[in-house]
């Protein structure tokens, strides 16, 4: 009787798992759910300006920064793409803080969804909304440069970006292979029935494996090396799949949020300074 019992409940757990998988291949929005943390509430940064870009999407919500806020005009302009949980509004300064030293404004972009970027939060609005941004400021670059620049999350609509339109250079922080990293480092415990679901609702256009190789622009790395959400193995996979130039700055002992800091920065400086000199060679 008591063998009974265990085969039943058994077969009732298989049961109920096969349910729940086929719940998630059904309905979908599995991956917007759990990859992406959309804010709304306003923050202030009074250096900063905002710009409405019209996308396939809705309006796209862009803060722009200045490195150099006393110029007329900057010399290049620096498209940046934040990570998940993140806002265009803080890391606007943070990126014009890096390329302190050089004349440049930043566009950072909030993702539909965040901010008062209009639509849902969804992984298959980032790359059509990244690319009406970018149209927005070719635009208003003219012939000066555009680099772009992505964390985490950031660095799939980057390189997708880069893919598709031209880039002087690139700054990639922390870089996720999503799909990979969702199968890989998560399918283990739960036999893939969850994680196969999710990493087939990533859309192909941030998988970074396949859109890294296409582009050929310089690019710097910056890798946290005791990262726990994207550990180093999987930020080496979009490295190594990368097809243009590249240097690497290593953050000796950060996690994946940790900010660049001390010699690390000062590398993030050089790299930099070396990306700007790459264009003119």
């Amino acid at each position: 009787m008591r063998r009974f019992r265990s085969r039943r409940r058994r077969r009732l757990l298989a049961l109920a798992a096969v349910a729940v998988y086929g719940s998630l291949m059904l309905f979908g929005g599995c991956a917007d759910r759990l990859l992406l943390y959309p804010s709304t509430q306003p923050l202030s940064y009074p250096r900063e300006s905002s710009v409405e870009v019209p996308a396939p999407t809705g309006i796209v919500d862009v803060w722009t920064a200045r490195s150099d806020p006393g110029s007329e005009e900057p010399d290049a302009f620096v498209l940046n793409f934040t990570g998940n949980a993140s806002r265009g509004e803080y890391e606007a300064e943070i990126v014009a803080e890096e390329w302190a030293g050089h004349s440049i404004e930043v566009w950072s972009v909030n993702y539909p969804g965040y901010g008062r970027s209009t639509g849902a939060a969804k992984l298959k609005s980032i790359p059509p909304a990244a690319l009406a941004v970018y149209d927005a400021l070719f635009a208003r670059a003219g012939s000066r440069p555009i680099y772009l620049s992505g964390r985490s999350l950031g660095t799939t609509a980057a390189l997708y970006v880069a893919a598709h339109r031209p880039a002087a250079g690139l700054v990639l922080q922390n870089p996720p292979p999503l799909q990979r990293l969702i199968l890989q480092r998560h399918g283990w415990w739960n036999l893939w029935l969850f994680a196969g679901p999710v990493a087939m609702a990533v859309p192909g256009d941030l998988n970074s494996l396949r859109t890294a190789p296409l582009v050929h622009a310089p690019a710097v790395f910056v890798l946290a090396q005791r990262d726990t959400i994207v550990p180093p193995l999987y930020q080496q996979m979009v490295v190594a799949a990368y097809g243009g130039p590249k240097r690497l700055v290593p953050l000796i002992g950060a996690d994946h949020n940790d900010p660049v800091e001390g010699q690390s920065a000062v590398q993030l400086a050089d790299a930099i300074n070396w990306l700007i000199r790459s264009r003119s060679q």
